[in-house]
């Protein structure tokens, strides 16, 4: 009986003296590995003080027409296509016109018949006006005879007036470029009815183009006609300098905003599209400055994700941390923190791709 219960005490001790050492053994041969740390530049945000207007525009261009018709007809023709450059009187497109060259015609005829009646009492009157000096007629069939001429003579002008009516309708079936300029949209193709006032085609000047800009409220006293701006485009950097040629007197119909329209020299050194983001800085002259101090972050710094801006930051022991920020105007190469970060804070300026939230960071 007892060598019965010491085997079992070895057959119960063994299984567990092996778990534990495979256990044991498992253990000592993982090891914890730590993310290397990643070489980072610090910046310090600065308190910039800032005594200029940072508005966002547009670039639009110098005249823009929409091509459209007055008479409604089939389109027989578009004659051009987006990004082809046309000269002022340049055909764009057609307009079937059967039924007013027949219109035309019913006027040609009516105006050669109200001027042969026109001449036979032109010569009646003529004739009338004779015999009514001499006292060979009564004054009443001359009177007669003068109604009957300027009777006459009003159809005759009616009829002239009905082709001249008739011709300019012709016109509005052949649309013609109205200055030098590039098609820029093409709103129908040929064989769609085209309806009165409705664009076909959209014609913009090409040689000459300004800026569309808005100005809150706050700074509008500040602002007038004449004064320089610097005009920067977002996409390519080009600094273009400017004229404000007209500033709007009303904000009613923009949503509390005042529109600017901004001159900008028409050269070829410049690389301008319509509908181009733009900042435009305008300088205040010094007794109209209030110095406005803010806090800004180089624009290098700055990253987006989704509709997210952020800015790296330095966490405990030196690790990335990741702070969302709400950023406001771009001045230059820095942009303006509205909220996120302060003053004097440290912040990441420069990183490689293996930089994320919570990465050990080593500072150069």
């Amino acid at each position: 009986m007892k060598k019965y219960i010491y085997s079992l005490g070895i057959t119960v001790l063994v299984p567990v003296s092996i778990f534990t050492g495979a256990c044991s053994s498992d253990h000592a041969g993982t090891e914890v590995k730590k993310a290397n740390p990643v070489p980072v530049t610090i910046g310090i945000a600065e308190t910039t003080v800032d005594s200029n207007i940072h508005v966002s525009g547009y670039i639009e261009a110098g005249e823009t027409a929409e091509i459209s018709t007055r008479v409604m007809g089939f389109i027989t023709g578009i004659h051009v296509k987006p990004g082809d450059i046309v000269k002022q009187g340049q055909l764009l497109a057609t307009i079937s016109n059967q039924d007013i060259q027949a219109r035309r015609a019913q006027a040609k005829a009516m105006v050669t018949e109200a001027e042969a009646a026109l001449n036979d009492a032109q010569k009646d009157y003529e004739r009338y006006t004779e015999l009514h000096q001499l006292q060979s007629v009564s004054t009443r069939e001359f009177e007669n005879a003068s109604l009957r001429y300027t009777s006459v003579k009003a159809k005759a002008e009616a009829a002239q007036q009905m082709q001249y009516e008739a011709e300019a309708m012709l016109d509005y079936t052949n649309l013609k470029a109205p200055f030098h300029g590039v098609v820029v949209q093409k709103n129908m193709d040929a064989g769609t009815m085209a309806h009165p006032g409705q664009p076909i085609l959209i014609l913009e000047q090409s040689a000459l183009h300004r800026v569309s800009a808005s100005v809150p409220e706050v700074y509008i006293p500040r602002v007038r006609k004449g004064m320089p701006v610097d005009v920067i485009v977002k996409s390519t950097g080009q600094s273009i300098q400017g004229t404000i040629s007209e500033v709007s007197p009303s904000s009613r119909f923009s949503g509390g905003q005042y529109l600017l329209k901004i001159d900008i020299p028409n050269s070829t050194h410049y690389t301008l599209y319509s509908g181009m983001n733009v900042n435009v800085v305008i300088a205040i002259d010094e007794h109209l400055a209030t110095h406005e101090h803010i806090v800004t972050v180089p624009a290098a710094a700055i990253f987006s994700k989704d509709q997210l801006t952020g800015i790296y930051t330095l966490g405990s022991e030196n690790t990335a941390l990741l702070r969302w920020v709400r950023i406001g105007r771009t001045i230059g190469n820095r942009v303006e923190i509205l909220a996120g970060i302060t003053a004097g804070e440290k912040f990441i300026l420069a990183g490689d791709e293996r930089l994320y939230n919570g990465v050990p960071v080593a500072i150069q």
